[in-house]
């Protein structure tokens, strides 16, 4: 027997079998009827007095203006919370430490006697302290390059590299020497020392902080000339961590000089005198310099190869004590002897110098060589 909505007869041949294949368009699933905006109440429900058939469900975009809501909020709390670990962090880098102005001493060491001199350059040496010591950049011993708490041994290696560069450019590079120009030497140091420097060789004072051979080593071209380019030295460097930002480094060399008197020294002489004074001016003596210097790097530093040198102390003979030494060193050459008299007069009410300081050079830093 055929369904209630099926014809008496049953289905025509070839029209659709069955009733559902006809509404099959129209059937909602489960998913679409949960989705839907109006839902039917149920029969216990609809016994209430004045109850409707239908109530409406909450929209979707109120969901989701909730959850908007509530992810707005997480993102500000987390955000929040993030800048007050980042003030409170135990593990903040400390300030940076700006570089201090250099503090410089030269001290001129005066001769007992005349200057020893010779013809001879290896003669000199030879007769003399510096026989042993190397020649040039040779005689600046790096010691080994140990890691610290806070550096690895690159780091510490790249700090004895440029404090022995220094040492090169500033007291070994014959241009600088002679009184060429110390940019290699700038180009080594913080920038925050340029200022100084650059006034130090502008207008250089014996003030304890502007003195251009408090920062090289160089002599007065207008008097004195190398008598041998190949300068000899000995000394130590030695290298510590002062905190987890700092490396320090102390030098402390000795450098030997050959000078002879300049070209045009003797102008004006004739005659004998003329002949006594070329006689003087071949004749090359021996210069001493002992520096020790004083440098500090932070992180920056070691990555741009440069330093801060904090203090430069400078012993060098032989010189006159009443000589000039903050822009050039003047030695004392072959057969010349110091005056009598100590440094230049100090006045004890002037204010903003420091108090000359000169020194007595012992005959035993001197060649042992009969000075005519």
């Amino acid at each position: 027997m055929g369904g209630p909505g099926d014809p008496p007869a049953g289905t025509p041949e070839g029209a659709p079998s069955g009733g559902e294949d006809e509404y099959r368009s129209v059937v909602f699933d489960e998913s679409f009827v949960r989705a839907a905006r109006l839902q039917e109440f149920s029969a216990q429900e609809r016994m209430g007095d004045h109850t409707r058939a239908v109530r409406r469900r909450p929209g979707l975009h109120r969901t989701l203006s909730r959850q908007l809501l509530i992810l707005v909020v997480l993102i500000a709390v987390a955000f929040g919370t993030a800048i007050y670990m980042g003030l409170r962090s135990p593990y903040q880098p400390p300030a940076v430490k700006r570089p201090e102005p250099l503090r410089m001493t030269v001290t001129p060491l005066a001769p007992t006697g005349r200057v020893p001199g010779s013809r001879s350059v290896s003669d000199l040496y030879a007769h003399s302290p510096a026989a042993e010591l190397r020649v040039g950049a040779g005689g600046i011993n790096l010691p080994p390059a140990r890691r610290t708490s806070h550096f690895s041994d690159s780091q510490v290696m790249a700090a004895l590299v440029t404090a022995k560069d220094y040492l090169v450019e500033s007291a070994l590079d014959p241009d600088v020497l002679t009184g060429g120009s110390p940019r290699d030497v700038r180009l080594l140091i913080d920038p925050e020392q340029y200022a100084q420097f650059d006034q130090s060789f502008a207008r250089p004072e014996a003030d304890g902080r502007h003195a251009a051979t408090g920062w090289i080593v160089r002599f007065d071209p207008a008097r004195t000339a190398l008598a041998d380019k190949r300068v000899r030295t000995e000394g130590t460097l030695r290298i510590v961590e002062t905190d987890k930002n700092t490396l320090e480094v102390t030098s402390d060399h000795t450098f030997v000089y050959a000078l002879r008197g300049a070209e045009h020294a003797a102008s004006g002489a004739s005659g004998a005198s003329a002949k006594g004074a070329d006689d003087e001016r071949a004749r090359a003596s021996l210069f001493t310099v002992r520096r020790e210097l004083h440098f500090r790097f932070d992180r920056d530093d070691l990555r741009m190869h440069r330093a801060e040198v904090l203090t430069s102390t400078t012993q060098a003979g032989p010189l006159a004590c009443a000589a000039e030494s903050a822009s050039h060193l003047r030695p004392l050459l072959a057969g010349q002897k110091a005056k009598a008299g100590g440094p230049a007069g100090t006045d004890p009410y002037a204010t903003g110098g420091t108090t000359p300081l000169c020194g007595s050079l012992a005959a035993s830093a001197q060649p042992s060589l009969s000075a005519s």
